[in-house]
């Protein structure tokens, strides 16, 4: 098969996966917004990081497990191959339990940490209370399918998100509309629309017979192999939501609840956007992690370039529509009018961010789909390094305007860093590849 047609085949439905994964925070944000205002869309928009690190545990369990089942089954190793996925299964429940264990009786000191007080803090505890008591389907939905789109099923992975997201989208209108439930009927919406994802990825798993049944010994060996490598994608899912808790929490200092709320509905469309970044990358991550099994690295740097090309597209087009579209985005949240206003005239300046961002997301995932852990650690975890520094020194001379421009700041850096870290990769497999050149001639 053509490699364009083989690449549209994994990474398209790995995009509009990923988008609708960013949509969920959209969605709750829609309806919380146009039913308590302000308030309820900055207590869901402070809550989220706990949201995305249950998301982001998933996705790095989920990811590490199916990039080394992936490497292994490349190179022949079919039984090790299989222990992998029932070593992911295990984790993905150790960390479920642990989640709800660690999180529930803290919730309101988490958010009051983040920055939430008064009513803002009341919304965020409903919302809070409840998706921690579901974490095991947030962790869960998002830790299998990895697993799914690495065993060539990428529709299928889109098939159960779409369904989660549908009933998501239903109960959200049922329960925060038509029961009048606030902050708390958003949540529960959330946590049953994964459950749905769960139970059919489960299902999958089951009816296409892969390897859930089995004997896992050197279970603890396995954990550490599969930490190892899904530190990056759990930095990588995570990182957006870092940000927006030190954006939240430097905006309550400079800009107070307006900055706060109109950097919500931002964060809801950014969110969007970026998850298409790493629907790219993670899409592209099963292509690469089976030629890099398979020896064949002129293949994984075939894959990667198309798939820059693939969210540098991306990233342009969400730039034109969203500048397009931007004195309307308030309105959709049920911002108010001078929140929507200052929505329309900040938005324009974390567009400038999204090109590099798509960059260094694209470079993060080949490093981790070929095992080159250090270099996707460095490229993941300086983004929000950079961005706290950034926080305090820009708003010291620009006030609320530098918090905004410490965002972009940070991702023009971080995209820098990946262009040196990947030149310096080419350099050492040339070196590397020159003496298997030299004795074959």
């Amino acid at each position: 098969m053509n490699r364009y047609k083989v690449f549209a085949s994994y990474v398209i439905p790995s995009v509009l996966a990923f988008a609708l994964s960013g949509v969920y925070a959209i969605v709750d944000g829609f309806f919380v917004g146009r039913s308590t205002g302000d308030a309820g869309l900055s207590a869901i928009n402070i809550a989220f990081p706990v949201v995305s690190l249950m998301q982001s545990l998933g996705t790095g369990i989920g990811m590490g497990g199916s990039v080394l089942w992936t490497v292994k089954k490349a190179s022949g190793s079919e039984e090790a191959a299989g222990k992998y996925v029932r070593g992911t299964l295990l984790l993905l429940l150790l960390v479920s339990v642990a989640t709800t264990a660690g999180i529930y009786f803290v919730t309101e000191p988490i958010l009051r940490l983040f920055g939430a007080e008064g009513e803002i803090l009341i919304f965020g505890k409903d919302y809070l209370d409840v998706i921690v008591v579901g974490a095991a389907f947030q962790i869960f939905a998002t830790g299998i399918v990895p697993i799914i789109r690495n065993n060539g099923s990428s529709l299928f992975a889109l098939v159960v998100m779409v369904s989660g997201f549908l009933t998501n989208i239903l109960l959200d209108y049922l329960m925060v509309w038509v029961f009048d439930m606030g902050t708390k009927g958003a949540a529960l919406a959330t946590v049953l629309g994964q459950l749905v994802t769960t139970v059919e990825a489960f299902f999958y798993l089951i009816y296409r017979k892969l390897p859930v049944i089995g004997s896992l010994p050197g279970f603890g060996r396995m954990s550490w192999n599969i930490f190892r490598i899904g530190i990056a994608p759990f930095g990588l899912t995570l990182s957006p939501m870092i940000s927006l808790m030190l954006i939240n929490r430097f905006s309550m200092m400079h800009g107070k609840e307006a900055a706060v709320a109109c950097y919500a509905c931002i964060a809801y469309v950014l969110s969007v956007v970026q998850m298409l970044m790493q629907g790219v990358g993670d899409g592209s991550q099963p292509l690469m992690s089976r030629y890099y099994g398979e020896g064949k690295r002129e293949e994984v740097r075939k894959v990667q370039n198309i798939a820059y090309i693939s969210a540098v597209g991306l990233a342009l087009i969400s730039n034109a529509v969203l500048f397009f579209i931007r004195t309307s985005l308030g309105e959709l949240f049920g911002a108010s009018e001078s929140t929507g206003r200052l929505v329309a005239d900040i938005l324009p300046v974390f567009l400038v961010g999204l090109i590099f961002y798509a960059f260094s997301r694209i470079t993060t995932s080949e490093f981790y789909a070929t095992e080159n852990n250090i270099y996707s650690y460095l490229c993941v975890y300086a983004e929000p390094v950079l961005l706290l520094i950034l926080l305090f020194i820009l708003p010291g001379i620009w006030g609320q305007t530098g918090v905004w421009w410490s965002v972009v700041a940070s991702q023009i850096l971080t995209a820098f860093l990946a262009l040196i870290l990947r030149i310096s990769e080419d350099r050492c497999r040339r070196r590397t590849d020159a003496p298997s050149r030299i004795k074959t001639i």
